[in-house]
């Protein structure tokens, strides 16, 4: 039906002997993974370990970049250097190449995680930031991101691939942006609900804001939490569904 979408999911957030999500159940279900580069979450051996479970499955590996930000999750925004941020972002993107090429894959991609991922929506330097180190580390690389952001605009206007991306489980705004977490309703965990909108969007281009408004969703994949609560069940509910609408599904960049 159309455009091929692509499902991707944050995954490798787990920090030693703390774990989060069940990465290997969720690659079961995705055709992409937004793994963590140790700025917000994740260590050498779980990012490598899930490098080769992506890659024993086929799935397409994206490095998400993050501020440093470990103790908050990278959920904090930062008033950081453009510069300083640019540099960051190139050495977790090598630092995850590195796990990557040894499991016998690579970073296909990039996507700015949490506070970062909410500021370069607006934050002109910091979206800067982040397409100055995609494109001078290899700018073939397609940056995901969301639609109508700034940093999608600077991705195009620098000659990268700007990847629209919607939220399987995540509420909207009327103006398209995300529902802050700290807001009632902000995160869905149902999950037929969560597979009926995505459908939605897969086949209507559409979704229904946190107030009942319907609003155009333009997005070439959908994300879905490694860490929203049953988030294996949500994934498979919502891949199932759009198979069964004949959806096709294949990672955005191979």
């Amino acid at each position: 039906m159309g455009q091929p979408l692509d499902l991707n999911s944050d995954l490798g957030e787990s920090f030693g002997r703390w774990a989060l999500g069940d990465d290997r159940a969720m690659l079961d279900h995705i055709t992409s993974a937004n793994v963590a580069c140790g700025f917000h979450a994740g260590d050498p051996s779980t990012l490598r370990r899930v490098c080769e479970d992506a890659a024993a499955r086929g799935v397409t590996i994206g490095a998400q970049v993050a501020y440093p930000d470990l103790s908050g999750f990278g959920r904090r925004f930062i008033d950081i250097d453009p510069g300083e941020l640019a540099d960051g972002i190139t050495y977790q993107i090598g630092a995850l190449e590195a796990l990557a090429r040894v499991a016998g894959t690579r970073v296909a991609y990039v996507k700015p995680h949490g506070a970062l991922y909410n500021a370069v929506v607006h934050h002109a330097e910091q979206a800067a930031a982040v397409v100055r180190a995609v494109v001078e580390y290899d700018a073939s690389l397609p940056i995901l991101g969301l639609p109508g952001s700034t940093l999608l605009a600077q991705a195009v206007e620098a000659g990268l691939d700007a990847v629209e991306e919607a939220f399987a489980d995540r509420a909207y705004t009327p103006e398209g942006t995300l529902v802050p977490r700290d807001q009632p309703g902000a995160v869905l965990d149902d999950p037929e609900r969560i597979a009926e909108r995505v459908v939605r969007l897969a086949t209507q281009g559409e979704l229904v804001a946190h107030d009942g408004s319907v609003i155009v969703v333009v997005a070439r994949s959908i994300c879905l939490h490694g860490d929203t609560p049953g988030a294996v069940r949500i994934a498979q509910a919502t891949r199932r569904a759009l198979e069964d609408a004949g959806v096709l599904l294949e990672p955005f960049a191979p």
